[in-house]
């Protein structure tokens, strides 16, 4: 925003790559002539002056250089459709446009006139910028809160908000080039994933590897979740009920986020999966790498196992039957119609330990076997290279803390290293710097 005279405030002046903002918003005064003299006056009106600047100006804020933390609140300005397909972590939806405003505003600028489509437009933003500023956070956001707004290309739905939030007195950042410039430094840090070191945490269904990553990470290891990000445990029964998956480009985004966390030089435990978890497509320089990794295989009884499904699965055997019944009926063609019908039985007569174990012994255990071919090269009857195995009486925590204590220490000890971050040191000296 061309701004007349004003210094940036203290906090303003901690923004990365901040540059004046040209924006097209009315009431904006040019910088003052070297000479002191006055603007030359705008074509078209006569005898008039442009009016001196008064209040905070905006500021145009690099994606690739801003740190997040300096910002109190994050604003996504577009429809809610873009922004449930993604966007950036930790940003809330402010639309200035829905979903339908937008379409018509489109349709509007296509087939009728641009001025015509942004004199609608100007009267919905109008319209929506009081349910904005009336919603939390900006209801009770102190005086000197910092507001960071981003729309598809950093255009009119960004500034037209950063605008009104600006001259309301809070400190107000847009970003360059919008969602398009923050999805262009995401694909350049999945292209970064290669870059890492994995070791890669295996093990049959039901092995509780999940809790083990959970357990590295809270004694200071790194991790990245793939399950976790994909809000999906992995296999044909991995949907969690009410809770569908992100969007291809949102799970993008939140590895993304994760990988920026990560220091190079030290590995990163990941769970051996195939490149889809569940409809997501796993980065392939992320997949690439981790079949090079070396291997911590968990082996626990099957009666663990079994134990550690049922709690992780309730909802099959109370709310969610015929959701299981239907996940088992897409098995017919890889284990058979008897076995499924036998499977069904167990289901029928409530006999859930045994269901369990027999899905586990007749259908994960051999595609386990067999995942290997596609996840490590390995044929059939070869042993895979530089592996593991951690032998676990059970799945209680003490049990798994202790197991991810060892590893840790082995790898660390591997690598030449005596110290590392934990807990919560780990999380305080990361970088959230991507964007």
């Amino acid at each position: 925003l061309r701004h007349a005279g004003a210094a940036p405030r203290a906090c303003a002046r901690r923004v990365h790559a901040v540059r004046p903002l040209a924006c097209l918003v009315p009431l904006i005064p040019r910088p003052p002539r070297a000479d002191g003299g006055r603007q030359p006056r705008e074509p078209g009106v006569a005898n008039a002056e442009l009016l001196p600047a008064k209040g905070k100006p905006l500021w145009l804020v690099q994606m690739g250089k801003v740190d997040l933390r300096e910002w109190d609140v994050l604003c996504d300005a577009r429809s809610p459709a873009e922004y449930e397909d993604d966007h950036a972590p930790g940003a809330r939806n402010f639309p200035v446009l829905d979903n339908e405003e937008r379409v018509e505003v489109g349709t509007m600028h296509k087939q009728a006139t641009p001025f015509e489509a942004r004199r609608r437009g100007a009267a919905l933003v109008a319209k929506n910028l009081h349910g904005i500023l009336s919603l939390p956070p900006f209801d009770s956001l102190h005086a000197d809160g910092k507001v960071l707004v981003y729309c598809a290309r950093g255009g009119e739905r960004s500034r037209s908000l950063a605008y009104v939030l600006s001259r309301v007195g809070w400190t107000v950042g847009v970003v360059d080039g919008g969602y398009t410039a923050y999805r262009a430094h995401v694909r350049e840090a999945l292209d970064r994933l290669g870059e890492f070191k994995y070791h890669v945490v295996t093990g049959p269904t039901g092995s509780a590897k999940g809790k083990l990553l959970d357990m590295l990470e809270a004694e200071g290891g790194q991790v990245i979740d793939l399950e976790g990000l994909a809000n999906h445990k992995g296999s044909i029964l991995g949907d969690n009920p009410g809770s569908p998956q992100p969007s291809q480009k949102l799970f993008e985004s939140l590895l993304a986020e994760k990988a920026a966390m990560l220091d190079t030089s030290r590995p990163v435990f990941v769970e051996s999966e195939s490149n889809l978890v569940g409809k997501l497509h796993v980065p392939q320089s992320l997949f690439k790498q981790m079949q090079l990794g070396p291997r911590t295989s968990l082996s626990l009884p099957m009666a663990a196992r079994v134990a550690w499904i049922r709690s992780g699965y309730t909802h099959f055997e109370t709310t969610h039957v015929s959701e299981l019944r239907a996940a088992l009926a897409r098995l017919v063609r890889l284990r058979s119609q008897a076995t499924v019908d036998g499977w069904s039985e167990l289901v029928d007569a409530g006999r859930w330990d045994e269901f369990v174990q027999s899905l586990l012994e007749q259908h994960y255990d051999p595609a386990y076997t067999k995942s290997r071919e596609t996840f490590y090269g390995a044929k059939a009857g070869e042993s895979v290279p530089d592996i593991t195995t951690v032998e676990l009486a059970n799945t209680v925590d003490e049990t798994y803390r202790r197991a991810a204590l060892q590893l840790l220490a082995r790898v660390d000890s591997a690598a030449g290293r005596s110290t590392r971050p934990s807990g919560a040191a780990a999380i305080a000296e990361a970088s959230f710097t991507i964007f």
